[in-house]
């Protein structure tokens, strides 16, 4: 078997990430670092209404909106904003139908940022222009008039994959510059503990195959940079990388966002659609949060995993597919499928090979060196001239128990860059608060705090097994993750 070297490889989510279902910011404060993060989305268009009831509808989930109503705006905003995505139309002067504005203006955009997510936007008797985009770069398209719904879950698909295209972009240009080493291509991730070293193994070995890989572990730990990593390895690196947030699929578009449909199929079915597993064709898909997939849908993803075969909604037309398929959760799926809510046979297909992500609590040795790392980055973002923590900050990093695995790391240092003062961070600057439970704390404390304390003792309880927390806190996975992003936790 071909070796594939794994440097020092980076296991350090964005501290932006996960995306939760909406982008709604929680904080009251004009100029946080949270409404920093929130996903900034272009929208371009030559006419005012449809620019309009875009923005109404983005600003209403949380993102932060730019507009444009002609290429030049277009390219101009890109240039100087950082964006999270693009959704453009194909045609911007007046009578003209051809798309080749549109299809000129997307490959200027490629070169500026080849990572930069664009979605089309295209009127429903031009889906041959949406296909022709699509082949010319662009990540996805939706149809004039569009779905509010489809639309929002195209782009948190989108930014998403975005967002984990720059990281790893990123994170190779950092590594090559501090140690002048050769790039490999592929991400990296920060491995130093010996815990590490049987997962680093493992991903070695499997990452040529096109075995079927389950990537499992808690909230946070970096299980969509594994998965990235393990595509990078594979002789499937040139070709797509599609990635689906299984939670974020509501039964009613399942079938339609995996498969595809056809023109007719159902009521807003205005033409054909190109499902995911079609895109990944030849590459590698990426199923986040697998365990989410509602038990009616399971036999029909068991089935695209069988045979390699599918048919969109509304046809009897069976096309085959060749994807190799990553999917990732933080559930126990042997409970799951115990407890009747999850397929065996679905799990058997799913987990060819399992690689199981250890918490940050089990890595310690990897704590500071992640650490640092998220201080040079931050503090290069916000033009903050420190050198490192102190003493009592590096030790209360090491004596806290991160719950939130490293996205919580990254989070709480975050906080400390845009705090601190000095040229050091300090242990007050990274506010780690110890939990107590004692009612004249508890008295003190307000709502939103006493929500924070019983989410993170549920989480401690349960070893940051979100599943089991979220059932002894009575509220559902979904809810459970909104308040995690709520709380930073």
């Amino acid at each position: 078997m071909t070796s594939v070297p794994i440097h020092w490889i980076r296991s350090t989510p964005d501290s932006r990430e996960p995306m939760p279902s909406t982008y709604v910011s929680q904080s009251d404060e004009p100029n946080t670092a949270r409404q920093d993060s929130r996903p900034m989305v272009l929208i371009a268009d030559d006419q005012g209404d449809v620019i309009e009831a875009l923005r109404l509808l983005l600003k209403g989930e949380g993102y932060r909106v730019e507009t444009a109503r002609s290429p030049s705006g277009v390219l101009a905003t890109a240039e100087q904003q950082d964006l999270d995505a693009v959704i453009m139309d194909l045609n911007y002067t007046r009578d003209t139908t051809s798309g080749q504005e549109g299809f000129d203006l997307l490959q200027q955009l490629q070169a500026l940022d080849w990572t930069l997510p664009v979605v089309v936007m295209t009127a429903w008797g031009s889906i041959d222009g949406a296909v022709e985009a699509m082949r010319r770069g662009a990540y996805d398209y939706v149809e004039k008039p569009w779905d509010n719904q489809r639309l929002l879950a195209t782009l948190r698909n989108q930014v998403e994959m975005g967002r984990a295209l720059r990281r790893s972009q990123r994170l190779e240009s950092e590594n090559a510059t501090l140690r002048g080493a050769r790039s490999s291509g592929l991400p990296e991730i920060i491995a130093e503990s010996p815990r590490m070293g049987p997962v680093l193994e493992l991903m070695r070995r499997v990452a040529p195959s096109d075995a079927n890989v389950l990537i499992t572990g808690e909230h946070g730990t970096g299980k969509e940079l594994v998965a990235l990593w393990l595509h990078a390895a594979s002789s499937r690196a040139e070709r797509p990388f599609i990635t689906v947030n299984m939670g974020g699929l509501s039964e009613g578009v399942f079938e339609s966002e995996l498969f595809g449909h056809v023109k007719g199929a159902f009521t807003d079915a205005k033409s054909d659609r190109i499902g995911r597993f079609e895109l990944a064709d030849g590459g590698t898909i990426f199923l986040d949060e697998i365990a989410n997939v509602p038990l009616p849908q399971q036999s029909k993803l068991l089935r695209v995993l069988q045979t390699g075969e599918l048919e969109r909604v509304g046809s009897s037309r069976t096309r085959r597919v060749d994807a190799r398929v990553l999917s990732a959760t933080n559930a126990d799926l042997d409970a799951e499928v115990e407890a009747g809510r999850f397929r065996e046979d679905l799990l058997f297909r799913l987990n060819t090979i399992e690689i199981h992500l250890p918490p940050l609590r089990e890595r310690r040795e990897d704590i500071a060196p992640l650490a640092t790392y998220f201080l040079q980055r931050h503090a290069a973002r916000y033009r903050k001239p420190l050198s490192g923590f102190d003493t009592p900050a590096t030790q209360a990093l090491l004596d806290h128990g991160w719950p939130g695995n490293i996205r919580e790391l990254g989070h709480a240092v975050e906080r400390a860059v845009l705090l601190a003062q000095g040229d050091m961070v300090r242990v007050s600057d990274l506010g780690l608060r110890v939990p107590t439970t004692t009612g004249a704390r508890l008295e003190e404390m307000t709502l939103s705090e006493v929500e924070r304390l019983v989410i993170r003792k549920s989480l401690e309880r349960f070893e940051g097994n979100v599943s089991h927390a979220a059932r002894a806190l009575g509220i559902s996975r979904s809810a459970l993750y909104r308040r995690l992003e709520a709380h930073d936790l």
